[in-house]
């Protein structure tokens, strides 16, 4: 179990992460989520006491990470895959990981196969492409077959296949009972991956629960609006202003609302004698919830930019 308590670091004037409290749990898969700039790596490097905090604790299994005897049997972790010795090969690399924790090196074969690079252990990791880069990284974390698991953006760089491998792993790795905490800014993954998540903003905590719960909580699903000729949308836009939702032209002839149900956006259209050729309600997803708990924490935001029913925008 990863435990934070007050957790706070500074840099000079900034605050990256400001008394962050949290425990993250054995037995699922803990998301961490939050903008550039939020924190996340930070976080992560002070619970691997590569960062020392300003103030608070993180420990793993009870103990600061400095205070684990063995700490590659107690957590895995990748948090960079290209932080390697391009001269080493991918088994001299694991090796000497191994050696430094006194696991045995029949454990670095067993790891090649399990992330797919068995048949190029041989190769100088320099050589390697990001997303074999990436494996050998979760190779790394699995190898002193640890209960506490930790990666920063794993999926970064693997095709589908690998992205769909890296899921995999995190669900069975977390029904074996082990903690495992995973940062990532694919929203649709991680959806379909984490049992819980972690979002931060600015450094704070923002939200810590079920991810169903979560999507739940947020607003109501987007409704799909497309009709046949464009001008029918400056009226149904107006009625739709007047009823207090959210309206974005997703074209010249499509409509996105937020905040509405597809029967009330279908009342406004009859009102403004508006003809439909499409009418299909969008499902609240994690990307949607995340989308409205961030909105206030973007540290590197741009403008928004939309189109008007006369085609200027602003």
């Amino acid at each position: 179990m990863i435990s934070l308590s007050g957790l706070t670091k500074r840099y000079g004037a900034v605050t990256a992460v400001e008394n962050l409290s949290l425990e993250i749990k054995p037995g699922r898969v803990t998301g961490f989520l939050g903008p550039n700039g939020a924190g996340k790596s930070t976080t992560m490097r002070m619970i691997l006491g590569l960062d020392r905090p300003t103030a608070g604790k993180a420990l793993v299994n009870g103990k600061p990470y400095e205070e684990l005897r063995h700490p590659l049997r107690e957590v895995g972790a990748l948090l960079d895959a290209k932080a390697l010795h391009p001269g080493r090969t991918a088994r001299g690399h694991l090796l000497a990981m191994a050696r430094s924790n006194g696991i045995p090196g029949r454990r670095v074969d067993e790891v090649l196969q399990v992330v797919g690079l068995e048949s190029v252990a041989g190769r100088r990791v320099g050589l390697f492409s990001l997303g074999m880069g990436q494996r050998l990284g979760i190779a790394g974390a699995l190898l002193g077959d640890p209960g506490v698991l930790i990666f920063d953006e794993p999926v970064n760089g693997l095709d589908p296949d690998g992205v769909r491998w890296v899921r995999r792993i995190a669900r069975e790795l977390a029904e074996e009972g082990r903690t495992v905490f995973l940062s990532s800014h694919l929203m649709s993954e991680m959806q379909q991956t984490a049992d819980q998540v972690v979002v931060i903003g600015k450094g704070r905590l923002i939200a810590d629960m079920p991810i169903l719960r979560l999507i739940e909580r947020s607003a109501l699903g987007t409704v799909r609006v497309r009709v046949p000729e464009p001008r029918g949308l400056e009226e149904l836009v107006l009625r739709i202003a007047s009823a207090g939702f959210i309206a974005d032209h997703a074209g010249d002839d499509v409509l996105i609302v937020r905040g509405a149900t597809a029967e009330q956006v279908g009342d406004l259209a009859h009102e403004a004698c508006t003809r439909l050729h499409e009418l299909s309600l969008q499902e609240p997803s994690l990307e949607e919830a995340y989308m409205e708990l961030t909105s206030e924490s973007v540290e590197y935001g741009t403008s928004r930019t939309t189109n008007r029913t006369d085609g200027s925008s602003t």
